[in-house]
């Protein structure tokens, strides 16, 4: 089983310093959708794994979180996209969770529930704590320099074999003509 392991917020959507607190608020970034069209018709696995603690700050609820979550799958299916699953971090920094990004918890849950391992499977992120957890994991860490990816990339630091893109869908263009010189860097 071929999967790859997404952000949410500044991967496949705009991201907000503000948070998405609202259906209203998710808006895909142009290209990311259909990338994950491509990638899905290349047999991969799509996974989602994102912290949100806007519900530990209470600034939205699950009932709002799942209706954002409903947008994207929906808005996702417009275009021939599907999404196999969405794992997030309901807490806040100061619960010490296992779960939230950069500690590696929700990578292991996806492991386990999918029962593989994540040696090598791609993560892509705007962040750094989106890199480490999965890095840590095994994973091949991607960076885009959409969201707050461009900051990530100045203020370096990545991951030893970071690849860096433009966004989701160059990143995903390059996996899927994987030795064809495709432009990217690694860190």
């Amino acid at each position: 089983m071929k999967m790859i392991i997404l952000d949410r917020d500044g991967v496949i959507n705009y991201d907000s310093a503000a948070f998405i607190k609202s259906p209203a608020e998710w808006i895909p970034i142009p290209g990311s959708l259909e990338a994950i069209a491509r990638l899905n018709q290349a047999n991969y696995r799509v996974v989602v794994a994102s912290n949100q603690s806007g519900i530990a700050r209470e600034l939205f609820d699950m009932c709002t979180l799942n209706a954002i979550h409903q947008k994207l799958h929906a808005s996702a299916q417009q275009v021939g996209a599907s999404i196999d699953a969405i794992f997030f971090c309901p807490h806040a920094a100061i619960d010490n969770c296992d779960c939230r990004k950069p500690k590696p918890g929700m990578f292991e849950e996806i492991a386990k529930r999918f029962k593989i391992s994540l040696k090598g499977v791609p993560t892509v992120g705007d962040s750094l704590r989106d890199l480490q957890s999965g890095f840590i994991s095994g994973c091949a860490p991607y960076l885009v320099l959409t969201g707050k990816g461009q900051k990530t990339f100045e203020t370096g630091g990545l991951p030893p074999g970071t690849q860096v893109f433009a966004d989701l869908a160059s990143m995903v263009d390059a996996l899927l003509k994987a030795g064809t010189g495709a432009a990217h860097f690694s860190i």
